[in-house]
């Protein structure tokens, strides 16, 4: 398994969004993707948001997170601690990209991720993500 997206991409697949019907494409591709601790804290407080600036429903989320939660227990998902090493990856990826990217902690913390795990593709929909995890070398959609 090799492709590692960022939050953006299962916000995108339970909520109606923007980049909902790409996310989808991509998905049914078949490939399977890594599913990290920091994914469900993300993807748990954007729906959150989303209820707090009554975009949908309580009931809503509650649908939307039986739907993710299904998938967890499919073979869509990969579950994965975020490697330890990813840590200090981070660090050295703001240290050296930083002042020239303008990336936040989350944004290196997902590609010190997927670099760790071994990921050789990168799915996000942040352009700044995307910037850097092609600068180290990740294919990029």
């Amino acid at each position: 398994m090799n492709v590692y997206a960022d939050s953006s991409l299962f916000v995108a697949l339970y909520l109606p969004e923007a980049h909902s019907g790409e996310a989808l494409r991509r998905i049914g591709e078949g490939k399977r993707i890594w599913l990290t601790p920091l994914h469900r804290v993300e993807w748990s407080q954007a729906i959150a948001q989303h209820v707090f600036r009554r975009i949908i429903s309580s009931e809503q989320a509650t649908k939307v997170y039986s739907a993710f939660e299904a998938n967890r227990k499919s073979n869509m998902l990969v579950e994965a601690n975020v490697p330890e090493e990813a840590f200090e990856r981070a660090v050295q990826l703001a240290r050296e990209y930083g002042p020239q990217m303008g990336m936040r902690t989350l944004d290196t913390l997902h590609i010190a991720s997927a670099l760790e795990l071994g990921a050789k593709e990168f799915w996000s929909f942040d352009e700044r993500q995307k910037g850097l995890a092609k600068t180290v070398g990740l294919s990029t959609s």
